[in-house]
Formats: structure tokens, sequence, C-alpha cells
């Protein structure tokens, strides 16, 4: 089965991905982070018991994966794949994790709270996916009592997170706005509504491939319906912007834009050694040109999983072989091997 971030359909666009997450905490347990190694791991195999039929609610498989018993490397690999957040990689403690077969459905059990609850897709649908969690949601909570206050809503172990429990995030890809003056101000603007941006990948406050994630910042005295509304509001405005500039400067800098996307195609046809920057940045021209039909290639190919694939970690998983220091290597043959020819 492929995952959700392996289809080709629908990638032609701004959009990247969408994803609801809901923290949830039960009644007359204390957060994972005052309770002992094994109070952790007997509420985790609680949690799993009797979640064990989950899949019905959603027609999916599901595996149960036991994050406290994984390498580094595979804890990695998931948070890069965002089937787990950056806690449930760096501590793993006693949680667990029921994740889909194609990674669209991910179950944190027993990590910073008692349930992470997420739902992944690779298209703009915040809404189909929030009645997706939102049927989850109801299952477990048939299931266990929710620490639950009737002013603030939800508990949760981070105050940030109190009330809806809810966060909805959708990720574009900006080369363009991005690479502006005004996208620091832009991005200011869009922070007064109460929405973040951030990119998904790179070191620091610099970023590597040009995706970026609008979320929102509010979760307490907001509803799930103007949370949602709220981001796909700002993506849509970032989108339209992201669009406008492609236009402008394929009207006016057409044979520039040509000349840098052909060029990055050539360096990942051809290079023997690729870092994860130059990788990502090469990858997110590539796609620029794809999606304006700039250079269009002899079968369908999903760019945003090359972009994936060839983070630290996952390569790694996928060149078992290769040495720390052989992995330039490894990501380049990748790219080489995945990467299609023009038409």
């Amino acid at each position: 089965m492929l995952k959700w971030y392996q289809e080709t359909e629908n990638q032609h666009d701004v959009f990247v991905s969408s994803r609801i997450r809901l923290v949830r905490n039960l009644m007359h347990y204390p957060f994972p982070v005052k309770l002992s190694g094994e109070g952790r791991k007997e509420l985790a195999g609680k949690l799993e018991e009797g979640l064990k039929d989950i899949g019905s609610v959603c027609g999916k498989d599901f595996r149960s994966l036991p994050l406290s018993l994984m390498g580094e490397t595979e804890r990695d690999a998931l948070r890069e794949r965002c089937a787990i957040n950056g806690a449930g990689a760096e501590n793993a403690g006693a949680a667990g994790l029921l994740l889909s077969e194609d990674e669209t459905v991910s179950i944190t059990l027993a990590g910073e709270d008692h349930l992470r609850l997420q739902c992944m897709s690779g298209q703009a649908e915040l809404s189909r996916l929030w009645e997706e969690a939102d049927r989850l949601d109801d299952y477990v909570n048939e299931r266990f009592a929710y620490a639950f206050h009737e002013k603030y809503g939800y508990l949760t172990a981070y105050p940030t997170n109190v009330g809806t429990g809810l966060k909805a995030a959708v990720t574009l890809h900006l080369p363009l706005l991005s690479a502006g003056k005004r996208f620091g101000k832009l991005v200011a603007e869009i922070g007064r509504f109460g929405v973040a941006v951030r990119g998904v990948y790179g070191d620091g406050n610099e970023n590597y491939g040009s995706l970026y994630e609008i979320s929102n910042q509010k979760t307490l005295g907001v509803t799930e319906e103007e949370v949602i509304s709220l981001v796909k509001q700002m993506a849509d405005r970032l989108a339209a912007s992201e669009r406008k500039m492609k236009s402008v400067t394929l009207k006016n800098h057409r044979t520039d834009m040509e000349d840098e996307i052909f060029k990055s195609y050539g360096v990942l046809r051809y290079a023997r050694k690729l870092n994860i920057k130059e990788a990502m940045t090469y990858l997110s021209q590539v796609r620029a040109g794809e999606m304006e039909g700039l250079l269009q290639f002899k079968k369908p190919v999903n760019l945003c999983r090359l972009m994936m694939e060839i983070q630290p970690a996952n390569i790694r998983l996928l060149s078992p072989e290769k040495e720390e220091n052989d992995l330039n290597q490894a990501r380049a043959g990748y790219i080489r091997r995945m990467l299609p020819e023009l038409v």
C-alpha cells in the first residue's frame, strides 16, 4: 500500500499536505510526565488494548510500534515523515504508536500527553480530516473518559493546547514568495491573526526546500470550526500570493526562471553527491518548474515524496549499507533512481 506522501495525484499545486492533530488526557490519570516508567508502560498497554479495533472506524489497518524499543534513526525517520512529533522522536519514554499502513493516521500513546491523535493528507482538505479525527476521537472517548473542564475544555500537559486540543496545519510550497523581501513582513502580518508560519525542514532559521507549515496558535476560547476556517483563510492568502508572484516572474523573467529550473534538474539527474541543503533547494526548483509546465516528466513523480525520503534518517534507512559519511552519495543515487527523464 502506498503511503500518503507517495501518491502522485494532485501534486501540482502550492498546497502540499494538511493535517489535524488532537491531544487528549484521561480522567483520573496524572499527566505522563508525572508517571513512572512502569506507569507509562502500563497506561500505553491499556490504551493499546482498548483501541485494538480502531481501524474499523476509518477502514484502515494499523500497526502497533513500541517507540521506546525503536532505535533513534527509526524514530527520527517517523518524525521526518510527520508520523510523530519531535518530542516523540527525542524522548520516547514508554510511548507506543498506533500507525495506519498508509501513515495517514497516527496515535501516540503515553507520550507528552496520554493520546496524540493525528490525521494526514497529501491534499488541502482540513474539513475532511477534522471529520475523520472527530470520529476517531469519539471512538476513543467511548472507551476512555477524558480529562475535561467545563470552562477550559480539554486539559493538556502544555497550557498552549488547553481548550480544543486541536492543531490544524497546512503545508505550502512557497519558493518565490519566501525568497522575496516582503516575506518576513507577510508572515508577521499573518501572525497577528493567531497563525504561525514555520519552515518544515532546515537548521535554525534556514529553510530547505521552501516548504512552510501554517497552523493555529490558539486552542482556548475558539471552536474547532473557527480554527480550521482561520488556517484555511491564511493558507489561501499565502498560496494566492505565491501564484501571483509566479505569474509576474513568468511574464517578466521567464528565461531566468527556466534556466534555474533546468540547471537544478541537471544537477539532480547527474550529481554523485548531494548534501541535504543542495538536494532540497534543487528539488524545490524542479517542483516549481513542473507545477508551471516548464518541464514535463515521462512518468508521474511526487517530488515532495523525494524531499521527505532524502531527509537524514530516512536516507539512512533506505541505504543501510552506507556509512555515515557516504549519506550524501546515497542521497544523490536515490534521487537519480527516482527522478524520471524529461519528455
